[in-house]
């Protein structure tokens, strides 16, 4: 481990009777209690990525404040698992579903002192300011998705070189991001490129509806004070045999047991 964080244990649940912070009477309750200190650390971030300064502390120690931002809006982080990322040195690729903005703002807290890493991400959003530079300088993989072949072949080449280099990928293999798990729309691009690359594959389910999605403007969805946030790390999946479809399905009914167990949305399929 680089350093030391909250997280250092394998679980971490957000202590009782956390104190809510003065934002939320200021906004009077509202959604911006979270939202103007969250986009104010990505603004920080940006800046700080632009000027080439950026370091894994850095930016576990940014994550850890939109961490706090969530608690103190009423939020209640519960982290398992964790001892999954520490159990093998070697990159990985780490596998789950994608609700909201508010994955790729902690996860840095807990998951960057065990490993570097980048996500595979839209690229359009290496045009949004200040996200863009802090993607630009963690080698993030952009896809279009426009033409799947191209997006596969993308994440199959420049993946790998990540990998090889030591740099772990987080994937979501979902068309979009949702607060309803559907099985049917997690394709298997992610378990097809640990195979590819010859690295384990580790399951992530999480649940963070906590950040609804907006209507108007996608990134300024409703808080949804009473939905807990879970994040679970499975136990990582090694030498995947033949087409990964046993090992996809392994990832699948992992996330779905976890996110039905926390009470959250599962599509079943047909």
């Amino acid at each position: 481990m680089l350093f030391e964080t909250p997280f250092s244990a394998d679980t971490y649940d957000t202590p009782e009777n956390y104190p809510r912070s003065a934002w939320e009477y200021l906004t009077l309750g509202s959604r911006f209690s979270f939202y103007l200190r969250n986009f104010a650390v990505f603004m920080k971030v940006g800046c700080i990525a632009k000027a080439g300064k950026l370091t894994a502390e850095l930016q576990a120690k940014y994550a850890l404040e939109n961490v706090r931002i969530t608690e103190s809006c009423g939020g209640r982080v519960h982290l398992r698992g964790l001892n999954h990322l520490d159990s093998f040195s070697e990159p990985a690729v780490i596998i789950g579903n994608h609700m909201s903005l508010l994955e790729t703002a902690v996860l840095h807290a807990f998951v960057r002192p065990r490993r570097d890493f980048c996500f595979v991400i839209k690229r359009s959003l290496l045009d949004v300011p200040y996200f863009g530079h802090i993607m630009r300088f963690m080698g993030c993989i952009p896809v279009d998705r426009v033409n799947p072949r191209d997006d596969f072949k993308t994440v199959m080449e420049v993946g790998t070189a990540r990998l090889k280099a030591g740099k772990s990928v987080v994937i979501f293999p979902q068309s979009t991001r949702s607060a309803l798990f559907d099985p049917a729309q997690f394709n298997t691009i992610g378990i097809k490129l640990a195979r590819h690359a010859g690295v384990p594959a580790i399951p992530l389910a999480l649940r963070t509806d906590f950040l609804g999605n907006g209507k108007l403007v996608k990134d300024l969805g409703p808080i949804h004070r009473n939905n807990p946030v879970w994040f679970e790390f499975g136990t990582p999946i090694r030498n995947i045999a033949g087409s990964g479809k046993a090992e996809q399905e392994q990832i699948v009914r992992f996330i779905a047991e976890r996110v039905k167990a926390w009470g959250g949305q599962v599509r079943e399929e047909a």
